[in-house]
């Protein structure tokens, strides 16, 4: 009773925080920066509180195509959850409440004090102050001494009352047999269970108790939810975010995704499900504060949630159709041999330029509209793997190597557990919301990720029928848009409708900023991805992936893998090694995919996609090693086209350089993820110092590069230096010609620079001013500019310097940070090392004005796995396990993570709870025995 009393306080309370948080959100933010794969709000555009209002929203009666979500009756005697009724299921207007008000975060109102009733005798105690001045005093004196302990107590036994119950025993809904939860020290899941199903199902509810609200925005942002639960008040993310996924249909995606998983996978996922809801039904604490600040309680789990994850992923690894809109904007502009050298790279093929077939049309509006209305869904995506076979390895067995880069949060996208079970064990990373581990090994086989960023996807552009706006124009003749209207509910306003139309390609994007009754009579814009497709089988692909039992047993998985397109390296104990770039690449009758095409000729058409076979891959190579970090995967002798460019590829020629010829250990490739050489800071730097310094700061910096080997430590002045000139001569080089897009070029570019320098000096002019001005000024220029700047941030001696004051990673809560008394608690962020170029990436925000250095972009989960002792692996993740802000596990593993440090996910059920674990039971109600 203690217990949930203190809940239900705590709750209370959280929700006069709600206030303050609304005034801390109403602060001026900084630029708007992408969201994460999760779907949270940024930082820079954070969620905005539930906001009550006098008249309810008008919510859809049936959101994305179905049924609503079904809501889980209530068990008889168990209170709800705030608030203190039940909880309408989605598509009904919330119950009014009495907080509702003509303003939101109002207090209570105050009611007119009641006239006394005359010679009316009262039973309640009258609390009276002593009489005399000196009694008063004391009374307050005991108040002021009393209040701070006993409010900072009440503040604990809330906070304390808010983690899940890690050990003892649950009683859970459903059949099966007993499953354990052992947390070890750091937090880490070990479910140890008779079969798959109970195991998967544990996994649910452990994933619900440390990482609830990171699932529910996960799936919100896939479905197109998240205005309706955090509104437009603090910026528009949210509901751009909706529009984009309610266009492209991430959830009928996923709802098709799941008529496509094999009874096996299926009952994974149901499993899960049930995992989740059970955790929802049985709670003894309270839901996250971030609930409660938002007076949310989620709904319950379903199969579909867990795959609306695979489809943000795929859109987010796949984002090829920004790249083709960019495109197709420059070169109203530049010449094509102009936006070559902006993107300059060794593929084959010649300069790009618009199809002879749109000449005559001015796609520049519509491209402009969909510009403005994409948000962004992620950060650019990069990873490192490779893989040594037994002869260049200390062991004799295989090595492979992973870390995989995303954007950076706090929690970290990831969550390591471990499921043993007497015929499966599989260990690694999992995503809280999804029940099958993405990245890690099953005890036979072990396997990594990069991405190939090879081009899946292509915009077709659409003529609609003159003579019907509802049609469009076909090979085959006109053919009516297939539409539908969402509607989306938005917190504290009124729903919007957005009319969904798609053509033969897909849907179109070009509709995102408004709704046409009939749609408008200029061209418009539909995508095709593979990754939309209702015959996507990558679900199924990665749960056989995770049950392979050899070398083969993995390739033959990843012949079901779909989207988004993958870099896979793999190994077995047995000692066979190998390299699959997995997915679907579409064969194109014309064309090379870099910018919109015409839909309505037939001849930029897709006739099919690569075979198999035909993708590069190969195993147990001569060299005795596989090297990816997003690199160039094929050369110019591969008859197929995956990508016209690729990225820069700094971080695989220095993972080949220090692999060189020899042999390696375990200990070896953990040290090589933490390499932080940059190869443009060693290699290109050289070719700015030929340029005279300018006198004074300028050359009193370039002085302290000329003996720099290129290490981007945190504790030197170099990397600052070398960093904000590079950043600053990317701005003065290329600025003037690219006017208002320059602005989304902007990131650190060597290799176009080096290529203006020695090729193209005619870009160093500005083109804006009547003189003419040479790569040499502008060399001298940005030194200027860049010291003069970190002059003013970090004061006049270069020396004192350091790239950590500037380079700090951004593992920050996007909502709580923001909050007054809590936001310190909520911010992880520390200095790091690295750069984009790094082996241990450290991209920035280049573009960002007030923090252009701040780390917001990296390795978020690390992985080594010794194919001789596969206990000997090594895993780290970026924050903790929890994302409780109040938890133990909050943070305890950045320090590990920034520095190198690793955990071995090992070890029996004694061993673990000899060393201090924790044993969580979950029992079911219905015990039997149940199958896999």
């Amino acid at each position: 009773m203690l217990r949930r009393s203190l809940i239900r306080a705590g709750e209370t309370c959280a929700f006069h925080l709600r206030a303050a948080l609304a005034r801390a959100l109403s602060r001026s933010a900084p630029p708007a920066a992408p969201p994460s794969p999760t779907g949270y709000p940024t930082a820079q555009q954070p969620a905005a509180p539930y906001q009550t209002q006098q008249t309810p929203p008008q919510y859809p009666g049936s959101p994305y195509p179905g049924t609503p979500y079904p809501q889980a009756p209530q068990p008889p005697g168990q209170p709800y959850p705030y608030p203190q009724q039940p909880v309408p299921p989605y598509g009904m207007p919330p119950q009014a409440s009495p907080l509702q008000g003509a303003a939101p975060y109002a207090l209570p109102p105050q009611f007119p004090p009641q006239a006394p009733l005359l010679n009316q005798p009262s039973n309640r105690l009258r609390f009276r102050l002593p009489r005399g001045r000196w009694g008063k005093v004391a009374v307050v004196a005991g108040v002021l001494v009393l209040l701070p302990p006993v409010t900072l107590l009440g503040a604990y036994l809330w906070m304390r009352a808010q983690q899940p119950q890690t050990s003892g025993s649950v009683a859970i809904p459903g059949n099966g047999a007993p499953a354990e939860i052992v947390r070890d020290n750091q937090g880490v899941v070990h479910i140890f269970a008779a079969t798959e199903r109970d195991a998967y199902r544990a996994l649910g509810y452990a994933h619900a108790q440390d990482r609830l609200w990171q699932m529910e925005t996960m799936r919100r942002a896939g479905a197109g939810r998240l205005a309706e639960l955090i509104g437009t008040k603090y910026g528009d993310f949210a509901l751009r975010t909706d529009r984009l996924m309610r266009t492209l249909g991430v959830r009928r995606s996923a709802e098709a995704m799941e008529a496509t998983l094999s009874p096996d996978a299926r009952t994974a996922f149901e499993a899960y499900a049930d995992g989740v809801n059970a955790y929802l039904a049985t709670r003894s604490e309270g839901l996250p504060v971030e609930f409660q600040l938002l007076r949310h309680t989620p709904e319950p789990w379903t199969v579909a949630d867990s795959l609306v994850w695979a489809k943000l992923m795929a859109l987010q690894l796949s984002a090829n159709y920004r790249d083709e809109l960019f495109r197709s904007r420059l070169l109203d502009r530049l010449s094509p041999s102009q936006v070559d050298d902006l993107f300059p790279s060794d593929s084959p093929g010649s300069p790009t330029t618009l199809a002879s077939d749109l000449r005559g049309m001015d796609l520049r509006e519509t491209v402009r509209r969909t510009l403005a209305a994409l948000p962004r869904i992620g950060f650019d995506t990069a990873s490192n793997e490779w893989v040594l076979t037994g002869p260049r390895t200390t062991t004799g067995k295989p090595i492979l190597a992973n870390d995989p880069h995303l954007g950076l949060e706090a929690p970290i996208l990831w969550y390591l557990a471990r499921i043993v079970t007497p015929d499966f064990t599989v260990t690694g990373a999992t995503v809280p919301g999804v029940p099958l581990t993405i990245l890690g090994h099953n005890g036979k086989v072990a396997w990594g990720f990069t991405t190939t960023h090879g081009d899946t996807q292509d915009l077709f552009v659409e003529k609609p029928d003159p003579q019907d706006p509802a049609r469009y124009l076909t090979p085959d003749g006109s053919q009516p848009f297939e539409t539908h209207v969402e509607t989306i509910a938005i917190a504290g306003e009124a729903s919007q409708s957005l009319t969904v139309r798609r053509t033969r390609h897909g849907p179109i994007l070009s509709d995102l900023d408004a709704s046409p009754a009939g749609g408008p009579a200029g061209p418009v814009l539909s995508l095709s991805f593979p990754g939309l497709a209702d015959d996507d089988t990558s679900a199924e692909s990665l749960y056989r992936l995770n049950h392979a039992g050899s070398a083969e047993g993995a390739r033959e998985a990843l012949r079901l893998h779909v989207a988004p397109q993958q870099n896979v390296v793999y190994a077995d104990v047995a000692g066979e090694v190998g390299f699959i770039t997995a997915g679907r690449v579409p064969i194109r009758r014309k064309g090379d995919g870099r910018v919109p095409v015409p839909g309505w000729t037939g001849e930029y058409d897709w006739t099919g996609f690569l075979p198999y076979y035909a993708l590069p891959q190969a195993v147990n190579p001569p060299s005795g090693q596989f090297v990816n970090a997003n690199n160039a995967v094929v050369g110019r002798d591969y008859p197929y086209r995956l990508a016209t460019e690729w990225p820069d590829p700094s971080r695989a020629k220095r993972i080949v350089e220090m692999l060189g010829n020899g042999r390696h250990s375990v200990e070896d490739a953990a040290r090589q993820q933490m390499d932080i050489v940059s190869l443009p800071g060693r290699d290109f730097l050289p070719e700015l110092l030929k340029y005279p310094a300018p006198p004074g700061l300028a050359s009193d910096a370039a002085a302290l590069l000329r003996g720099w080997d290129g290490r981007m430590d945190r504790n030197r002045p170099e990397p600052l230096i070398f960093t904000a000139w590079l950043r600053e001569l990317v701005r003065v080089v290329f600025a003037d010609e690219l006017g208002p897009d320059f602005a989304s070029y902007w990131e650190l570019r060597p290799e176009a620079l080096r290529h203006v320098l020695n090729e193209r000096p005619e870009w160093c002019d500005d083109v804006t001013t009547p003189q003419k001005e040479s790569c040499a000024d502008m060399v001298a220029r940005s030194l200027e500019a860049a010291v003069a700047m970190l002059a003013e941030r970090h004061g006049s001696s270069p020396k004192s310097w350091r790239w950590g004051d500037d380079h700090r990673v951004a593992l920050t809560h996007r909502m709580l940070s923001r909050l007054p008394l809590i936001g310190g608690k909520a911010d992880l962020s520390v200095e790091t090392d690295g750069d984009f170029f790094t082996v241990n990436r450290g991209s920035t925000a280049t573009g960002d004005p007030a923090n252009p250095f701040r780390h917001v972009h990296g390795a978020g989960f690390r992985a080594v796995y010794d194919l001789a002792d596969l206990e000997n692996s090594r895993f780290v993740i970026a924050t903790g396990q929890s994302g409780n802000i109040w938890s133990r596990h909050w943070g305890d593993l950045v320090g590990l993570w920034r520095d190198g440090g690793s955990l071995r996910l090992a070890g029996d059920r004694g061993t673990l709870v000899a060393a201090g674990a924790e044993v969580l039971t979950l029992t079911p109600r219905n015990t039997g025995t149940s199958t896999k």
